[in-house]
């Protein structure tokens, strides 16, 4: 069976009509499997995610939660097929999607996976009305009988998403953020997909609307049974939407689990650090509270490489053996932890907090020098002038500006490569001459 499965996500060229079963009953109906997502070459390539792997299953909300820069939005771009991966695969309904598939198989893969973006306003055409900008999924992939059917569909799902039907003649600029994010609704639910990626779809709304747009999310999903990639940075909306939750630190995927467990049970430091910055409605209480920063540099992985590993309770932290142990302790004793700690009365503030003492990350952040660019102009002076390029680029070096000092070496090393050239073609012909 399993060799059955693999031949199928390598050759196959339509969908199937079912994904593949797991151990507990549920459809497999993502899986993202040991991607890595690179962008750049050479010195400059940034591995924006690393080893990721996760399974989403039909009809449920997965989401995905991190801070800005974490490679949240890299995997949701990876699974509609925008993104390459340099590793590992994705597969939908257990056949591969990423990289080099047949043209029938991406047309289905488009039809079948949606997104809705972050920011409402780019991610629409200023040109186009509403009309055309719902029907474009139903014209490039022709879904309706005849004309009045495509009207039907767009104005049923218009009003759907809290829209009227007057508005269908109007231009994306005519419309209000919250307004925006439910014409890109619509644009995604009309194709009637069986995945769609949220892309912090709430994050640019003001906050009573994010509810609603919430809410009528939550509404397609049980009338359609659409299944969710809700990609989002707030813990606290998460929550509400989620069935089970990744958490992903600088392209690591760190903690995965049921929303309700990971809330209950914070193991990795940084899933710890997320849930105490909620912010909390009492003022009183927001004044007191305690905040917990993470410092990576808490691990030391230097012999003992981590790994993503089930701790029991379909509960994955990453860490290594030592941290992997220590989690399956605090887990085992089943007593809810709480990350979110309030000072009591005439209770002092901790000194690192009080202090405001900089992680060691901070601090290698800030010591970062403004101007190390790497600039173009330093290898290019450096090739005409390699002498000087070479004593420019130690001087970069002995003051951490290693960006600039890479560009002096570059150029430097063309440079004298270049005048050796020269020097033995102009031997050569000399020698030539003087026979």
């Amino acid at each position: 069976m399993a060799k059955q499965n693999q031949e199928l996500g390598s050759s196959a060229s339509h969908l199937p009509e079912h994904g593949p079963i797991d151990e507990q009953g549920r459809e497999i109906l993502l899986s993202v499997k040991n991607v890595d997502i690179t962008f750049g070459k050479g010195e400059n390539a940034v591995r924006a995610v690393k080893n990721a792997s996760f399974d989403i299953y039909k009809g449920e909300t997965f989401s995905l939660v991190g801070e800005s820069g974490s490679g949240k939005t890299t995997i949701g771009r990876a699974v509609i097929r925008v993104n390459p991966c340099a590793a590992g695969e994705i597969q939908y309904k257990g056949v591969r999607i990423s990289g080099k598939i047949p043209h029938s198989l991406d047309r289905e893969v488009i039809r079948n996976i949606q997104m809705v973006f972050q920011d409402p306003a780019a991610s629409l055409n200023e040109r186009a009305t509403v009309d055309y900008i719902v029907s474009e999924g139903l014209y490039n992939f022709h879904l309706y009988e005849n004309e009045a059917d495509r009207v039907r569909k767009v104005e049923n799902i218009i009003e759907e998403v809290g829209l009227l039907k007057e508005h269908l003649t109007r231009y994306p600029h005519e419309f209000s953020g919250g307004q925006r994010q439910r014409i890109g609704l619509a644009r995604a639910m009309v194709m009637e997909p069986e995945l769609v990626v949220a892309d912090e779809p709430i994050s640019a709304l003001d906050v009573s609307i994010r509810a609603q747009v919430l809410n009528l999310m939550k509404k397609f999903q049980e009338e359609k049974d659409v299944t969710y990639l809700f990609i989002a940075h707030d813990l606290s909306v998460v929550r509400f939407i989620s069935d089970r939750i990744g958490v992903i630190y600088k392209g690591n995927i760190v903690e995965i689990a049921a929303a309700e467990e990971l809330f209950d049970f914070p193991l990795h430091p940084y899933t710890h650090s997320l849930i105490s910055a909620i912010p909390i409605p009492d003022p009183q209480l927001e004044k007191n509270k305690v905040l917990y920063t993470y410092d990576p540099s808490i691990h030391d992985y230097s012999t003992d490489q981590p790994e993503l590993v089930n701790i029991g309770h379909a509960h994955y932290v990453y860490g290594n053996k030592k941290e992997i142990e220590e989690y399956r302790k605090i887990r085992e004793k089943g007593e809810i932890l709480q990350p979110i700690r309030i000072l009591k009365e005439g209770e002092e503030r901790p000194k690192e907090e009080k202090d405001g003492t900089l992680t060691a990350a901070d601090d290698q952040f800030l010591k970062a020098p403004v101007h190390d660019t790497g600039s173009g102009i330093y290898m290019f002076l450096s090739f005409f002038l390699p002498i000087i390029g070479l004593i420019a680029g130690q001087i970069f070096k002995s003051k951490q500006y290693y960006r600039n000092y890479h560009a002096c070496k570059k150029g430097a090393i063309a440079g004298l490569i270049t005048l050796a050239v020269i020097i033995v073609i102009f031997l050569i012909f000399l020698g030539l001459a003087i026979i």
